[in-house]
């Protein structure tokens, strides 16, 4: 594999649930747009979510049956916010304890 290639977590998985991951040199390929929009569909059902539970949770008198799936929705969500900020954290450069960006090269 060329150096320069990194893998890229992308936002979804394998129908038998294991993570996938896109080879890539660069940004602005196919597959990279692809898991772009996606993550950001994911974010933005992420807030539509958590704007509807807190209705649910904000009422005393909501039925447990609507309380369990405002779990279910919101433990979904955080799986997938969780996924994309582990995707956008191993895009980011790598830093030395002193927080400087580290460059890589030929030594």
């Amino acid at each position: 594999m060329d150096p320069r290639t990194k893998l890229r977590l992308l936002p979804w998985s394998s129908p038998e649930g294991k993570p996938c991951f896109l080879a890539t040199a660069g940004e602005g390929g196919y597959l990279s747009r692809l898991a772009d929009e996606t993550e950001d569909l994911q974010l933005a059902d992420g807030l539509d979510v958590l704007v509807a539970a807190r209705k649910v949770l904000d009422d005393p008198l909501s039925p447990n049956v609507e309380v369990r799936y405002t779990a279910i929705r919101l433990s979904e969500c955080l799986a997938d916010a969780l996924r994309v900020a582990e995707s956008r954290g191993r895009r980011l450069p790598a830093t030395d304890e002193a927080g400087t960006e580290e460059t890589r090269g030929p030594r």
